[in-house]
């Protein structure tokens, strides 16, 4: 499939089907390349969506504690995790965390963003201008809507792989 900007286009493959995500480098260039650095190591393969809630997100990306396979999966920990990488300065915007909408996690520190991320099964604007957009859902987001829910998830789903569309086509 052709995408207009294959470079900043992930193709995520989850446990519930495919999802395309298209980047936005201009709103958030260092999360873009962190998403775009991370998934071309392979280090979102295997790692589960460790908390969905219903009519809000499905936030996963823990690539320390919730990579099924890693050496150190704990889903009981899975969620208290990132990457060897060091944490992002925000890059808050006015985008707005819509349905499809994809954002950065973080701790109470704005500047605490690593690798973990999230998507919007609904509008969540109240978040805006708290967490960094840094993609929108274009394709599959009824494979989101599959995935299973809980806090934490019970037999969570999981990303099988994310790719960026450049490197697959």
């Amino acid at each position: 499939m052709a995408y207009k900007d294959p470079e900043n286009t992930i193709l995520l493959e989850t446990t519930k089907g495919n999802v395309v995500i298209e980047l936005y480098p201009d709103l958030a260039p260092e999360h873009v390349n962190r998403i775009k650095e991370l998934a071309r190591e392979g280090a979102y393969d295997g790692v589960v969506f460790h908390r969905v809630i219903d009519g809000f997100m499905a936030q996963t990306g823990d690539v320390k504690f919730g990579k099924k396979g890693g050496a150190s999966f704990n889903p009981t920990r899975a969620g208290m995790g990132g990457s060897d990488k060091p944490d992002l300065k925000a890059e808050f915007s006015n985008a707005n965390h819509g349905r499809g909408a994809c954002s950065m996690a973080r701790a109470q520190n704005p500047n605490s963003a690593n690798s973990q991320f999230f998507i919007c099964f609904d509008d969540a604007g109240f978040l805006n201008r708290q967490y960094t957009v840094w993609g929108q859902v274009i394709e599959g987001m009824d494979n989101v809507d599959k995935i299973k829910r809980g806090e934490p998830v019970q037999d969570p789903d999981s990303i099988v792989s994310m790719r960026v569309a450049a490197d697959v086509e």
